[in-house]
C-alpha cells in the first residue's frame, strides 16, 4: 500500500537540498515531471504490473486517492511540500488532481513507460 515519506533535507543560508534515492527502494529508471495541471481535473487511474513510482509536488497541491483492494475503500493523500513524497507499489490504483492551478508533480519510476504494464481496472 502506497505510503508517505519524509524527503532528507539539508538547509543553508543559500536554500534547501533534498536528496531522493536513499529512501527509494528500487533504482530510479524513469524521471519526469507533470505540469500546466488544471485543477480539480483528474489524471492516472490506473495501476501497474511491475512499475513502482514516488511522486513528489514541487509546486502547488496535489491529492492522490489510492484505492485499498484488500479494504475495499480509497485513502487519500494531499502532497503540498516539496520535503515529503508518495511511494506507489506497482498494485496501488491510483488517481490525481490538483489542488491549485499551475501545480507540478516530479515522477521517479522503476520502470520505462510500457503500455502493457497500465492496469486501468482497479
Amino acid at each position: 500500500m502506497a505510503e508517505t515519506l519524509k524527503i532528507p533535507s539539508f538547509a543553508s543560508s543559500v536554500g534547501v537540498l533534498s536528496v531522493i534515492e536513499k529512501i527509494l527502494n528500487f533504482k530510479p529508471v524513469r524521471i519526469y515531471y507533470v505540469y500546466n495541471l488544471k485543477k480539480k481535473t483528474p489524471r492516472g487511474r490506473h495501476k501497474h504490473k511491475k512499475t513502482k513510482q514516488f511522486l513528489v509536488c514541487l509546486h502547488g497541491c496535489i491529492s492522490i486517492k489510492v484505492y485499498d483492494k484488500k479494504k475495499n475503500s480509497y485513502k487519500s493523500f494531499n502532497l503540498s511540500k516539496p520535503n515529503y513524497g508518495l511511494l506507489l507499489e506497482p498494485q496501488d490504483w491510483h488517481e490525481y488532481v490538483a489542488k491549485k492551478n499551475n501545480s507540478i508533480m516530479l515522477v521517479i519510476a522503476s520502470h520505462t513507460y510500457q503500455k502493457k504494464d497500465y492496469i486501468y481496472e482497479k
